[in-house]
């Protein structure tokens, strides 16, 4: 299993959601509170933000703790929407850069936080993946999608219903954003959502202990933030 966040308003560091929350993601790398499989996230890790219409995106498969430049970078890149996943591998799974979230194609950034059986991949462009790895094949499913003029929801919810209901083991939380929006699924792992004043912070468990805002996103529901609101639908 893996985790993710993600933010869309007002602009802010990437810190915002790694160090800087007494449950970010540095330190849900080591010590997550919600995961239901396994128990640290030290397979590598990886953030996107967008700057002057430009994505950037910054991948390690080493453990984010390791990385002796991030804090500097986390705290120097700034952007009114923000994504960070740190990785906990799949038995067999190769540990690599490539095959680290979050995934790219043109401006869209992917993250998945599951495990997906191969057979359950069949028909998902996976052959396009840049990597062996469940979540790179889930993610060239999506970006497929994409070029055929989905909307980056309507993408990740497809490919969330076409996996997990190959499987009925799969897990595949997926995460995604291309700037303007941010969307998200749940298919069998925890997701939660708080809106501020001046955004929207999308999680996989909640990055601090405050009361007043983490709602928990129901199994089977897709999650769209927009500078207009929260959408939830059923999958």
């Amino acid at each position: 299993m893996c985790r993710h966040a993600a933010w869309l308003g007002e602009p802010r560091p990437l810190s915002s959601l790694i160090q800087q929350p007494d449950h970010g993601l540095l330190k849900q790398s080591y010590v997550p509170r919600r995961q239901r499989w396994g128990t640290v996230n030290a397979d590598g890790f990886g953030m996107g933000w967008y700057a002057h219409d430009r994505v950037i995106r910054y991948r390690r498969s080493i453990p984010m703790w390791a990385d002796a430049n991030l804090e500097g970078l986390a705290a120097s890149a700034i952007s009114g929407c923000l994504i960070a996943a740190v990785r906990s591998a799949t038995v067999g799974m190769p540990i690599e850069e490539t095959a680290t979230a979050p995934f790219m194609e043109g401006k869209w950034l992917f993250s998945h936080n599951g495990r997906v059986p191969g057979e359950a991949l069949t028909g998902l462009k996976a052959h396009e993946a840049e990597s062996t790895c469940d979540s790179a094949k889930l993610a060239a499913g999506v970006f497929a999608l994409g070029r055929l003029g989905w909307s980056l929801g309507d993408a990740i919810a497809e490919v969330t219903m076409a996996a997990g209901g190959a499987d009925a083991e799969a897990r595949v939380n997926l995460l995604a954003t291309d700037g303007q929006t941010i969307a998200a699924t749940t298919w069998g792992d925890t997701l939660f959502v708080r809106s501020l004043p001046e955004g929207v912070l999308v999680a996989s468990e909640p990055l601090d202990d405050r009361d007043d805002g983490w709602v928990s996103v129901p199994d089977r529901t897709l999650v769209i933030v927009t500078p207009d609101g929260i959408d939830w639908r059923d999958l």
